[in-house]
């Protein structure tokens, strides 16, 4: 299995515990082996098995924890 990394940049987090609903939303995604959010960086690294999880489900899973995945 071959893990994929990407970079998620992320609008609408302002404290830490945005930063956990971020996490918390990337991580219950099957195929999320982990998410590293950042606030100053405004972005959550992502390891992921492509075979499992999708781009665009990680950005819907961001967008319903209520921020926008901007690129």
């Amino acid at each position: 299995m071959a893990l994929a990394e990407i970079v998620l940049q992320i609008e609408g987090m302002s404290c830490q515990h945005c930063v956990r609903s971020v996490r918390a939303a990337l991580q219950g995604l099957a195929g999320v082996r982990s998410a590293e959010v950042s606030l100053s960086g405004k972005k959550a690294v992502v390891s992921y098995d492509p075979g499992q999880v999708t781009v665009e489900k990680m950005k819907e899973a961001v967008e319903a924890a209520g921020y926008e995945v901007v690129g």
